[in-house]
């Protein structure tokens, strides 16, 4: 399927690793860990990981928790000795994550454009409260939504239309934009527009079918729906 960009009305954007780098976690556990990037990578992989298994075994926990219970895990796994309170300082960062350079103009390109703008995310709504401030995007947003209000987590299709009521759009008016690829064939199983941001240059997964659109970051999606 191909990018229709006159048929997009609403767009919706992941949070971690599309408007915030989560990388920054590893930066948290470096003062911590002789060898952080294996620990970081094994707790968001964790992470996600916990949310499909969650959806398919019908158990919900807010994505703080999941991201707590990943993160454990991941430290006992690499014979990590951080007492209680370190992990808590280690788990906080994911409410002060670096927003990435490009999104707030984006943002603020896309509205000035007549669409309407909305983040639509596995995070719990303190988390994300805490993220759009950071990110000082909130003046750019008409609304945060949240996995926590149909408590189930992406690649459902339960969540991706429950995002279509909430915006009051035809879900097939929407464009959702996302780096993670789960995300994006998520979006477009419920019937979604799917984009996907590649920062890094990555291979596609060759699961599935390619997304709609992919952009290199915000300039380049601004570009095809501005």
């Amino acid at each position: 399927m191909s990018f229709d960009a006159s048929q997009v009305s609403t767009v919706t954007f992941d949070s971690y690793s599309t408007l915030v780098d989560v990388e920054a976690a590893e930066e948290a556990l470096a003062a911590r860990v002789d060898d952080p990037e294996p620990v970081s990578r094994l707790w968001r992989a964790r992470s996600l990981e916990y949310t499909f298994v969650g959806n398919q075994v019908d158990v919900y926990k807010p994505f703080y928790a999941v991201n707590r219970d990943a993160l454990t895990y991941a430290l006992e796994a690499h014979d990590v000795d951080v007492s209680a309170d370190e992990r808590e300082e280690i788990l906080s960062v994911y409410h002060e994550l670096d927003v990435f350079d490009d999104v707030r103009d984006g943002v603020e390109r896309l509205r000035d454009a007549g669409y309407d703008t909305y983040v639509l995310s596995n995070g719990n709504p303190e988390m994300l409260d805490s993220m759009v401030e950071h990110a000082n995007i909130g003046d750019l947003l008409d609304g945060v939504i949240s996995a926590h209000e149909v408590e189930t987590f992406k690649p459902d299709a339960e969540l991706y239309r429950h995002a279509a009521g909430r915006t009051g759009t035809p879900i097939d008016q929407i464009a959702h934009v996302t780096a993670g690829w789960f995300d994006v064939l998520g979006a477009q199983h419920a019937g979604m527009q799917g984009v996907w941001v590649d920062r890094k240059d990555t291979p596609w997964e060759p699961f599935g079918a390619d997304p709609d659109l992919t952009v290199t970051g915000f300039e380049a999606l601004v570009s095809r729906l501005g």
